[in-house]
């Protein structure tokens, strides 16, 4: 009876064994995996801008909602804090409010041996914003160099230091102006030197804030003031001022010429990830560029006061 048992036993699992054979060659035969892979689940750290924060924290939001076992972490600490977190490994993802600079670039390169993947993630502008009931409307860049710098690296002839140069005094009677903008951590300050100042020196004298909501805030509670912010942190409070190009023609900030690139402060996002040549993302963080790329995680840019992707520029990023 114990020999009988002890080959019954030895049948069944060799049963077994014919039956899960079949079925992987079932799977095979059908177009489907022989083994489920593992879905994408853990936390996802990234660490930048703080002009992309509420749209990283959406971005988020959504991944979670595809994938519960996901969970996003974000630390704003500004553009200038994504390469450094980057280089030292404490994260893979750094969203950043401007490219990253040579130096960063190459501080990344000796680090790893290889330059970091850079994806375009969406468009946004720079704005140059006045209280709500400024009559002014438009601004050259080199006034706008003259306003902000102290070099006139753009070609002014003298500072403009008081509304009386822009305006009638009689129909802006607010003397001096003044000026708010970012900080040096920020993406935003950067670029604004580069674009707007031609690369020249801020006045000493500018209020610096850590976001552009402060910005707009802080302009849009003081007929005298003046600054410049993120084109999503626009509120009733202040008005965004027309710049005009080199051809004389005043350009409003709006969606279509922003995504055209043909607004003079235009800008693109990014999104810098540590994925060493030939290695394929973890699952999570493709996760998180696939949602990006899609027109879910595009719509969520519109909804976020940014400016989407045209479709061709998605389809030419897809790092895998």
């Amino acid at each position: 009876m114990k020999g009988n048992g002890l080959w019954l036993r030895k049948k069944y699992r060799l049963r077994l064994a014919l039956l899960g054979a079949l079925l992987v060659v079932t799977r095979l035969a059908w177009g489907q995996p022989a083994v489920a892979p593992s879905l994408p689940s853990g936390t996802l750290g990234a660490v930048g801008s703080d002009t992309m924060a509420g749209l990283v924290l959406r971005w988020g939001e959504a991944l979670t909602a595809r994938h519960p076992e996901i969970n996003l972490q974000f630390q704003a600490g500004g553009s200038a804090s994504a390469p450094t977190a980057l280089i030292a490994g404490t994260t893979r993802l750094g969203p950043m409010s401007r490219p990253m600079a040579a130096t960063e670039r190459q501080q990344f390169i000796d680090h790893y041996g290889y330059p970091p993947l850079e994806l375009r993630v969406a468009r946004d502008a720079l704005v140059v914003v006045v209280h709500r009931h400024n009559p002014l409307d438009v601004l050259t860049r080199q006034q706008v160099d003259a306003i902000f710098s102290t070099g006139l690296a753009c070609g002014a002839s003298q500072p403009i230091r008081r509304w009386d140069a822009l305006l009638d005094a009689e129909q802006w009677p607010y003397g001096r102006i003044a000026l708010h903008g970012r900080n040096l951590a920020s993406g935003t300050h950067g670029l604004f030197q580069q674009q707007a100042l031609c690369s020249g020196q801020f006045r000493v004298d500018i209020s610096e804030h850590p976001g552009s909501s402060a910005v707009v805030a802080a302009v849009g509670e003081s007929p005298n003031a003046m600054g410049y912010a993120g084109f999503n942190h626009l509120t009733p409070m202040v008005k965004a001022l027309h710049l005009a190009d080199q051809h004389g023609n005043a350009l409003a900030p709006k969606e279509s010429a922003i995504q055209r690139g043909e607004y003079p402060l235009s800008r693109d996002l990014y999104l810098y990830v540590n994925l060493p040549p030939g290695e394929a993302l973890p699952a999570a963080e493709q996760a998180f560029i696939e949602l990006i790329m899609s027109p879910e995680g595009q719509q969520i840019v519109r909804a976020s006061g940014f400016v989407p992707l045209p479709p061709s520029d998605l389809n030419a990023q897809q790092p895998w």
